[in-house]
């Protein structure tokens, strides 16, 4: 009897993603448009690519961590990336560094808002 009822409600659709990928879509690349309502200087880019992990493309490096508490809660683990430099080097950190102090969600349409309890904000656009 527990076999079924596993069985209907994985058909009722009640084992999703409940991370931020499932709402964000694992398809979408979401481009940075600011930090704190500031506009960011460079190419940075956000994915969820399946459920728990996140990745993208600082303006340096390439980059990833997992993520795993339930939308709209949003916390990473460490942030591994690969080790070019570039001109761009202090923009990256500090969007990595915002990245980390996120701790919510907010997909609208085509707009992702991340944030935290200090009024710090990300917003990206899908691209």
């Amino acid at each position: 009897m527990r076999l079924i009822c596993l069985i209907t409600l994985s058909l009722l659709g009640y084992c999703k993603d409940e991370t931020v990928s499932g709402y964000a879509g694992t398809e979408t690349i979401w481009l940075l448009q600011s930090i704190d309502e500031a506009s960011f200087p460079a190419r940075a880019t956000l994915t969820f690519p399946e459920e728990g992990r996140i990745a993208g493309d600082g303006p340096c490096n390439r980059f990833f961590a997992t993520q795993t508490v339930p939308y709209p809660w949003f916390e990473i683990g460490p942030i591994g990336s690969t080790k070019r430099a570039c001109p761009a080097l202090a923009a990256e950190q500090a969007y990595f560094k915002a990245l980390a102090n996120m701790t919510l969600a907010e997909v609208a349409g085509t707009t992702l808002i991340l944030s935290n309890p200090d009024g710090g904000q990300m917003v990206f656009t899908a691209n």
